[in-house]
C-alpha cells in the first residue's frame, strides 16, 4: 500500500492565490485598520514641509543611512 505523499502548504501561499492589491490599497487599510503609516520622503503628493518632517521623523526613530552624504 502506497501513501501518497503530503506536501507542506506555506499559509503566505494563500496570499498568493488571492487577488493581488495593489500597494496604496495595502497602505490605506493598513492606516484605516491598524493606524500603521507607510509614507516615503520622496512621495509627490506631499509638500516640501510635509517630506523634511517625514524625513526627520525617520531618522529619530531609525538612524540616518551610512555613508550618506548631503
Amino acid at each position: 500500500m502506497r501513501i501518497p505523499e503530503q506536501r507542506y502548504r506555506c499559509p503566505l501561499g494563500q496570499l498568493q492565490g488571492e487577488a493581488r492589491m495593489d500597494p496604496e490599497a495595502i497602505k490605506r487599510e493598513g492606516w484605516r485598520d491598524q493606524r500603521i503609516l507607510v509614507v516615503s520622503d520622496a512621495d509627490d503628493r506631499l509638500d516640501f514641509v510635509e517630506r523634511e518632517f517625514i524625513r526627520r521623523i525617520g531618522e529619530r526613530l531609525y538612524g540616518t543611512k551610512e555613508g550618506r552624504h548631503g
